[in-house]
């Protein structure tokens, strides 16, 4: 079964229990010429069910707005709820004293990355932050560290915070996408030592307890907002997931959208 049938069929499936109800069925009944006329005994489940597939299978389009309408109900329901923890918890996304930020530090409007060293779509996008940051002089771009690729990722994203310690975040941030490899703690080690860092003072440092506090509170952050996959952006509390062709364009644009504007919520 394909993921399509699959859906229609949970469609179907759906319509029906609804039309179950005395408050659907005279839905059915105005779509479906013939049935108005069946005697209310008749219009058992069974009935029900071999109406709406034939109305279904004549108009198979519908299926197709209803998808359609389903996902734009989820996403708008999704956003609301990203909303309300981003002004629930704006102090730990925009303001975290752990987390480390690139551009302005005093930057009118804030944008928040969650990324993850080893992920390729996180890499593809560095060049669109990096224009943003030189681009713009008034924003500021927070770095939630979220390695959700295992322990070599988990290794990066330590080393990069304790870089951080001695001045270096973006620097490493930028040199871990750009080596070629596999980010880990040795490639991060290499990166560091490349970067002039005390290397003996990031390794202890990599186990701060600071660092590890950073990356269980980005950790819980994604969570609440239900990230599922990097990198997301938050512009103040808009929401840019992914790393899509025109991601300079989305950020820039919603940058702009934001300093007109402002937030719906505390950010």
């Amino acid at each position: 079964m394909t993921l399509k049938t699959g859906l229609a069929t949970a469609l179907v499936a759906a319509i029906v229990a609804a039309l179950v109800t005395a408050a659907t069925l005279v839905v059915v009944w105005r779509s479906a010429p013939g049935v108005v006329d069946a005697p209310a005994a008749a219009l058992d489940e069974k009935t029900i069910v071999d109406v709406v597939r034939n109305y279904l299978t004549k108009n198979p389009e519908i299926l197709v707005e209803m998808t359609t309408e389903l996902d734009k109900r989820q996403q708008s329901e999704e956003s609301a709820k990203q909303q309300k923890v981003i002004g629930d918890n704006a102090d730990a996304i925009f303001r975290s004293p752990l987390s480390y930020s690139a551009g302005n530090p005093n930057g009118d409007v804030t944008v928040v990355e969650f990324f993850d060293y080893n992920c390729g779509f996180c890499r593809r996008a560095l060049t669109d932050v990096v224009k943003l940051v030189d681009t713009d002089d008034k924003v500021r771009v927070v770095f939630k560290e979220l390695p959700i690729f295992g322990e070599e990722s988990e290794g990066a994203a330590k080393a990069a915070l304790a870089a951080g310690k001695q001045g270096k975040y973006f620097e490493m941030h930028q040199k871990l996408y750009a080596a070629p490899g596999k980010a880990d703690k040795e490639k991060a080690l290499r990166v560091a030592s490349e970067l002039g860092l005390d290397v003996p003072q990031l390794e202890k440092d990599m186990e701060d307890p600071s660092v590890i506090k950073e990356l269980e509170e980005v950790k819980e952050l994604a969570q609440k907002l239900g990230v599922q996959g990097t990198p997301l952006y938050l512009i103040g509390d808009r929401v840019v997931p992914g790393a899509p062709d025109d991601l300079y364009d989305q950020l820039a644009a919603k940058v702009a959208e934001i300093r007109e504007k402002g937030c719906k919520v505390t950010c």
